[in-house]
């Protein structure tokens, strides 16, 4: 099979242009492809997985990647998927998180010279003349058809600040840009991006004729990849010091069975034959299909050891109790008050709440145990000697913390 009609069996495409051309460009190792990345965080998310493993599928059949930092469309902010606006980082943010994704983005992409590039918006478009921009580019683009577009419209109940309206403007010149000066011919994005995505195409043909070779293709993203990323309102970091080895583990041990084939296929690398053979699993068998997408996803982000640390330290914890390995929090002696710290404010202090008001809902539906006992009150103190000794903290069925004095 092809890398095309690979992608494809993946689950991997949503919505292309030119599907003839774009099957022979990829499959014949001819496309110079770019996704974007907008630095909202200092680290990338499970949520960028399905973009980081479809750069490296791309590369090793010989195309060449572009990954764009968006140092300058993340001054702006995208709306797409969003009810409200972004918040305004500073350029010292920005270009901070910038750093952050390039150390990440190199564990799965080969940069260098004839490989990937990695280039970064701001470069052109913190330079941009405003008149020049509205000549040049805004003449390009139909407010009507703007407004149509799905990232818009559903905006516009709530209102759209004039500033993310130029988003798609600013998206669609990085393809412009980037097709003039690094002969890039390809994007890829989430299906949520088609319209923003469709801009760039043809901005490029208006400007520079309908036989400029430019194609679009959207991942899908809305379906599955949106999902990707978060657990209990907290975000799943590809950072080790963020989302630890076991978490991220445990993540993916614990998504629903009726992702993990999914997951498997559009995230992984294993061959389409041993994953159409695992289709058939049923019953406990789906439970080590969760174990294979945890090990393959912990050991692309980091590395075979820590991933059979994790597994082996996930299988202790629920067959034999143990807990090596088990995410912890230091607790200090200034976050006790007469030697003692609330169940609630303890759960805060480890991020297994993000609040009092959330962890008292979770103790008060009888989902959280302290040492293997269901915790009966959100009044439960927690002494200076259990945490000399360590407490065991568990949210739910699958959720563990240890907690220790510092």
């Amino acid at each position: 099979m092809k890398l095309y009609d690979e992608l494809v069996a993946r689950g991997l495409i949503a919505q292309v242009t030119n599907e003839a051309e774009i099957r022979e460009m990829i499959d014949n190792g001819k496309a110079t492809f770019y996704i974007g990345f907008d630095c909202t965080a200092d680290s990338l998310t499970a949520g960028h997985f399905m973009a980081l493993t479809l750069m490296k599928r791309l590369q090793m059949a010989g195309n060449k990647p572009i990954a764009l930092i968006g140092g300058g469309t993340t001054m702006i902010g995208d709306p797409s998927g969003r009810t409200d606006m972004r918040k305004m980082l500073t350029k010292e943010d920005i270009d901070h998180n910038a750093e952050c994704f390039k150390r990440q983005m190199e564990r799965f992409i080969e940069f260098g010279p004839g490989k990937a590039q990695m280039v970064n918006n701001a470069d052109w478009l913190l330079n941009l003349n405003y008149v020049e921009l509205l000549r040049e580019v805004g003449a390009c683009f139909s407010v009507n058809n703007m407004l149509r577009a799905e990232c818009y419209k559903q905006r516009m109940e709530k209102g759209l600040s004039f500033l993310e309206f130029n988003y798609m403007i600013m998206q669609s010149y990085d393809f412009y840009y980037l097709f003039q000066h690094y002969g890039c011919n390809m994007q890829f994005g989430g299906n949520d991006q088609w319209s923003n995505m469709l801009g760039g195409t043809e901005l490029i043909r208006k400007k520079l004729g309908q036989d400029a070779h430019c194609m679009t293709i959207t991942l899908l993203t809305d379906s599955q990849g949106n999902k990707m990323g978060k657990t209990a309102g907290n975000a799943v970091w590809l950072d080790p010091n963020k989302t630890s080895p076991f978490e991220f583990y445990q993540y993916w041990r614990n998504v629903a069975d009726a992702d993990v084939m999914k997951c498997i296929r559009m995230l992984t690398f294993l061959p389409l034959e041993q994953i159409n053979e695992m289709d058939t699993w049923q019953d406990a068998k789906i439970n080590e299909a969760k174990e294979i997408l945890a090990f393959e996803l912990t050991k692309l982000v980091h590395g075979e050891e820590e991933a059979a640390k994790a597994q082996a330290a996930a299988k202790a914890l629920f067959v034999g109790g143990g807990d090596a390995d088990m995410p912890t929090t230091e607790i200090t002696a200034d976050k006790l008050t007469d030697g003692r710290i609330g169940i609630l404010n303890l759960m805060v202090a480890c991020k297994l709440a993000s609040s009092n008001k959330e962890a008292r809902r979770l103790v008060e539906q009888g989902g959280v145990f302290l040492n293997d006992e269901k915790v009966a009150a959100a009044t439960v103190q927690v002494t200076e000697e259990e945490l000399k000794a360590g407490v065991k903290l568990r949210k739910g069925k699958k959720v563990f913390h240890k907690a220790v004095l510092g």
